[in-house]
Parts: structure tokens; C-alpha cells; sequence
């Protein structure tokens, strides 16, 4: 079949949240319920055995289906390259940690010079908290930091659409 990673990465998200939604199931299905007279006559109230088998094979279906996107999408990620050089997976790895250093610039943005007046009984003085650092150079490294992102997914989304065959 003709598909492209942002095609699998849907059709994975959707067979996982069916795969843990029939694992749910299987663990209803499990008994079988039934009553026993004291005289020891049986009545069987609830049979699941057969389909907790048929949805036992589903189950594991969808495992190796997911699997074999997965292994897919992490192949294709590991070749196809951006215009940089690096892989998809490389610069997924770049993004995540760039992320995380952009919540760093954003919460010392948010940070501002203090001045306290404190008051005690025969005293009274003014706390200064000054600020470490430049936060014009900050914000400066934040904004280099928020286009890379926003180029770097760019580029990844461009690579995601590329068509392929795959065989699922």
C-alpha cells in the first residue's frame, strides 16, 4: 500500500487505543460463569470462551500490526534526512531537548527585579532581588531557540508526507 509516516503515525494511534480498549475486554472475558445447585446440578449463566478466543487472536494481531508500523515509522525516521543532514530522529531528539530549554527561557522571562520594604520591630530595610542575567539576551536566545523549532517541524512535516510503499 502507497502511505507516508503522518499516515502511519494516525493509523498507529488509532490501533493503540483499540489494542488497550480490547485488553480491557479480555480481562472481563476471562471466567466463565455458572451456578451450582447444592444437589450439584450446573447452569452456565455467562460462556466467554469463545470469544475471549477470538478476541485473544485480535489482540495479538494488532500487537504485531503495531509493531510492524512502529518498526516502520522508526526505519523511515532513521533514513529519510532533512535538508541539514540531520535524520527525522535526530532532530525529533534535537526538538525535545529544545523544547525543554525554551520552558527555561520562558519562566527566567518571566522573573522580574524585586524591592521589598520588611518592617520588623526596631528596624526596617529594603530587600533587592536583581535579576542574574540579561533577559534581552534571553529573550533574544529564546526567540533563536522558537524559530529552529518551528523550521525544524516544518521540515519534519514535509518528510512526513513523503509517500512510500509499505507492506501492512
Amino acid at each position: 500500500m502507497k502511505t507516508n509516516l503522518s499516515n502511519l503515525m494516525s493509523i498507529v494511534s488509532e490501533l493503540e487505543k483499540e489494542f488497550s480498549d480490547c485488553a480491557y475486554e479480555l480481562k472481563g472475558m476471562a471466567y466463565n460463569t455458572s451456578i451450582q445447585e447444592l444437589d450439584g446440578t450446573v447452569n452456565v449463566v455467562e460462556d466467554c470462551k469463545e470469544e475471549f478466543e477470538n478476541s485473544f487472536k485480535q489482540f495479538l494481531d494488532m500487537q504485531e500490526k503495531i509493531v510492524k508500523i512502529k518498526s516502520a515509522i522508526y526505519e523511515k525516521n532513521n533514513i529519510f534526512k532533512l535538508p541539514d543532514g540531520r535524520t527525522i530522529q535526530e532532530a525529533i531528539v534535537e526538538n525535545t531537548n529544545l523544547r525543554k530549554v525554551k520552558s527555561v527561557y520562558s519562566v527566567l522571562l518571566s522573573k522580574r527585579s524585586s524591592k521589598k520594604r520588611i518592617t520588623e520591630v526596631n528596624n526596617s530595610y529594603f530587600e533587592c532581588k536583581d535579576l542574574n542575567y540579561d533577559s534581552k539576551k534571553i529573550k533574544e536566545e529564546y526567540d533563536k531557540v522558537d524559530k529552529r523549532i518551528v523550521e525544524t517541524d516544518f521540515e519534519i512535516s514535509k518528510l512526513n508526507s513523503i509517500e512510500f510503499e509499505l507492506d501492512i
